[in-house]
Order: structure tokens, then sequence, then C-alpha cells
């Protein structure tokens, strides 16, 4: 089925968010909107999906126009989208997730049949290679798996158009690799793919077109051999540079160090994190890399106060933080950028200038006496949203309202703009687009210039690479080796799996 926008436009008060956008996609291609956090991709396919009444412009399925009072309708016309955020329920199983709002039933009491919803998951799971179990509790499963079964929900209803929003958003570099095959094959099966995306990379790897789109406007078109400079400058508006630039580190003394930590999980009794030993200076980064779910989660948040300890100690300038609150461990100088932003990173229905101040709302000069001073408050909130480029219609906008990779802005300004002797950053630039993820690097680097030891925690090698002076490769909860950042790629895939340890053990 072919989809045609013309001149959607859609506006929030005086902010025009998409203005007189066309787009055409045909079928069994992969259609990728590249653009900026906040460029108005999420906005235009809500549009398309029903979420959103467009203001001008209208929507052609295979040359009709078409209007859509609701997500239904969409669906109806053969349209599925799997947002970025999830719209799963946790304790419902993949066969009741699949089913919800679409419910097969059977015999005169019109009773729900799992069976035939159990069936459908097994056949799109077989046909595509999905491996989900029709029974598996979605609380239960990988981000990975999850996002594999919204792409089920949506082929079971007969999707000829599937929108992806920032797909690979949370997933790791081996998820990421097997969703691009998954769009692949949804392609050569004669599917419509939207891909919402700012990763050069991916988009380069499986986009059959490629429309850039600019502060709510489109402002090119490229093919899939365009090279990534080329295309971060169409994002942006700018060139901007692919690699970071810094000096090399001058370390000082040490300033953390941590020793034979150990946690285990209280209900399961596994070891997530098994006598890690190491310190990082004064003006250094550490970077740790690792498959996801060996123990880097859990030592970030362990160094921060938020995992319990089991053993081992954590000293940071010289002072023993070990079993701190993460009230104490911030305001001990650390800053702490967590893996789930919507979890631990931000209050949803707090405004940025709230969100802002989380950690330092009963210091001066954004408090006397037990009260907030509103335009301190305000002017901080102002400063940092042009600092840090979030784009909102208002500081006074709902967090959980923004894009993820505004929400990353927010909590990425809150915790740069105090003085730090410890950086601890996990996937400090998941969600961002090229723009800011220059931004943030940057000042990721200026915090070690200043004399801050920055913990880096990222799934992604290039960024472990750009940033490292050294490189800790992290195995089933254990520092395997501590290595130089020119250690090549295939070494450090090979521990990344646990082959330097099996090889030490023979």
């Amino acid at each position: 089925m072919k989809l045609e926008l013309q001149g959607i436009t859609k506006k929030f008060g005086d902010f025009t968010a998409n203005d007189a956008i066309d787009l055409v996609v045909q079928p069994g291609t992969v259609h990728a909107l590249l653009g900026e956090n906040g460029a108005g991709k999420s906005t235009l396919m809500n549009v398309l999906f029903g979420l959103y009444d467009a203001d001008g412009g209208q929507i052609l399925l295979d040359d009709e126009p078409r209007v859509f009072a609701g997500p239904g309708d969409a669906m109806d016309a053969g349209i599925g989208m799997v947002h970025q955020h999830f719209m799963l329920v946790p304790v419902f199983t993949v066969a009741e997730s699949v089913m919800l709002g679409n419910e097969d039933v059977t015999g005169p009491a019109k009773l729900l049949d799992l069976n035939a919803a159990r069936a459908k998951v097994k056949e799109l799971s077989d046909r595509f290679g999905f491996a989900i179990d029709p029974d598996a509790v979605i609380e239960d499963l990988s981000v990975g798996a999850q996002q594999r079964v919204e792409i089920i929900k949506a082929l079971s209803r007969d999707a000829q158009i599937l929108i992806l929003d920032e797909p690979t958003a949370v997933l790791t570099p081996q998820e990421t690799d097997e969703l691009l095959d998954i769009v692949g094959q949804l392609r050569d099966a004669g599917t419509a793919v939207v891909l919402i995306t700012h990763k050069l990379r991916e988009v380069k790897a499986i986009a059959d077109d490629i429309t850039v789109i600019r502060r709510g406007k489109v402002v090119g078109t490229a093919e899939p051999t365009a090279s990534q400079e080329e295309l971060a400058s169409l994002m942006v508006g700018r060139d901007v540079s692919m690699t970071v630039a810094k000096d090399a580190a001058d370390p000082g003394d040490p300033m953390l160090q941590v020793h034979n930590l150990t946690v285990v999980d209280g209900v399961t009794e596994i070891t997530l994190l098994d006598g890690v030993t190491f310190e990082i200076r004064a003006g250094e980064i550490l970077a740790v890399a690792g498959v996801q779910g060996n123990g880097q989660t859990e030592l970030a948040e362990a160094i921060a106060g938020l995992t319990p300890t089991d053993a081992g100690h954590v000293t940071l300038d010289g002072e023993d933080i070990t079993g701190h609150s993460i009230r104490k461990v911030l305001d001990a100088g650390v800053g702490f950028v967590p893996e789930d932003r919507t979890e631990d990173g931000i209050v949803a229905n707090f405004t940025i200038i709230n969100n802002l101040i989380l950690d330092i709302y009963d210091r001066a000069p954004y408090s006397t006496r037990g009260t907030l001073n509103g335009k301190v408050l305000v002017d901080n909130a102002e400063k940092q949203v042009e600092n840090f480029d979030v784009r909102t219609t208002s500081i006074n906008a709902l967090t959980g309202s923004l894009s993820g990779g505004n929400q990353q802005k927010v909590v990425l300004a809150r915790e740069l703009s105090r003085d730090l002797k410890l950086l601890i950053a996990s996937q400090p630039t998941r969600g961002l687009d090229v723009g800011s993820i220059e931004f943030v690097h940057k000042r990721i680097i200026e915090e070690r210039d200043n004399g801050a030891a920055v913990l880096i925690v990222s799934s992604e090698l290039d960024e472990v690479y750009a940033l490292a002076d050294r490189i800790a490769v992290m195995y089933h909860g254990r520092i395997v080796d501590i290595v130089p950042p020119d250690t090549d790629r295939d070494t450090l895939g090979l521990m990344m799996a646990g082959a330097h340890k099996e090889e030490e053990a023979a």
C-alpha cells in the first residue's frame, strides 16, 4: 500500500510542530524519517496514526484521501505503529497483549479465544524468526523481546504500513542488529516501513529512501549512499564533527577507588558484581564496555548508592561512601546520569523547571529558609534549556511530555550544572541525535579536563572508543581486564564475550 502525506501541518498553540510536510512511502520499502530530537518526526507519525488531528493537509492511501478519527481507524486502514515507549501491560502474557483491543472470541457466550491469539503469535513469530513464547509474561521479557511483541501486535492486525518510532533507542547492539534483520524481512514481504530515527549508521544500513526534517520542515531527501557527515549536516543545519576532539588525559591522584565490590541479588541469590576492583584518577575517563546484563548497570548504581552492596568499599576523594544514600553520594560531589531516564532520571509529571533542581532544590540560591525562589528557578531553567538545546514549548511543560532525547537532555543539564568530583554516566547519549551527542561528548570531556573522574557505561562501542582514556571490560559481573583505548575491536569483542576469561582458565 502506497502512503502519501500532502502538506501536513500540526500546531500546538503558537508552536508549529509540522509545517506543510510532504512525504511519499512506497510499498516494500524502508523510508527513514531522519531528524534531531524535537524536529517533528514523531508528531508527524502521530498525525498519520490518528493520535493527533492535523491542522492542514491530507493523508492518501493508494491515492485515496483518508481521515482517521483515532488509532482504531488507522489500524483498520492497515497502519501499525510501534511507539518509542512501548504500549504493553506488564502483567499480561504475550498472547493477551497481542489480542488486547482486537479480541478473538469463541462460542455463543463470546468468550475470549486465547488459543487463537497464541496461534497467531506463534505463526508470526515463526515466520519472522522472532522467537517469542505466546505464554511469556511481558515484564519478564527483555526490551528487545518486548519490541518484537509490539511488532507482532501490529502485524496481527494486517498492518501494511508499519511505523517504528526510534526503535533502537533502548536496544543493545545485538538487539539492534536483530531488529534491522526483521525490518529487512518485513520489507521483503511487501510491508512499507517508516523508520523514525536519528542514528545514521542504521539509516545507511537499511533505508531505501531518506527524508530529513528540521524544525518541523522537510529540508531535503537523500540516498543511503550519502555519507554520515552529509546526513548529519542536513539534520542539524551545520557541519557536525563525527569524532570527539580531545587532548591526552593528564590524570591526577586517585579520585574514585572501588575495592572488592560485591552485589548479590537478594531474591535469586545470583552474584551480580563479583569482587570488582578498580580506580579512576582525577582528570581521567574510564569507560566500561560489555554486553548488556553483565553487571554494568549494577556497578554504576552501587557506586551511586542506589543498589545495596554485600561486600567491598567505595572511596571518593579519600572518603568512604560505601552504603551511603543516593542523596549523600550526590552531596559528596557525584553526578549520576541513570541508564533508565524515565524511571530514575526524571519525575514525569514535574515541570522542566522542577526537574532541573531535583538534587539542589534545598540549596541557595534556589531556596531560602525552605521556600523556593521562583525567579532563580526560572532563570536556571531558561539557561539550561538554551545551553542544552532542550526542544520544548515552555519551561513549564511537564518533562514527561518531552521526547525521549529531550528528557535525556534535561537529566544531563541537571547533573552537569554542579561542581563534580565524579561523573557517573550510564548510556549518556542514548536516544540523542548527532548534534546533541557532539555537545554531550564535549561536556563530558570538559568535566574530565576540569579535574573530575568520569565513569562511562555505554553499549555503543563507538562512544567507548571516542571517550575512554582506559577501557574496563565486564563479563559476568567481573572486570576481566582494563585496556588502553587503542585496543582493536576484535580483541575487545572477544573479551566482552568471555573469551579472555576462558583463555586464562586454560
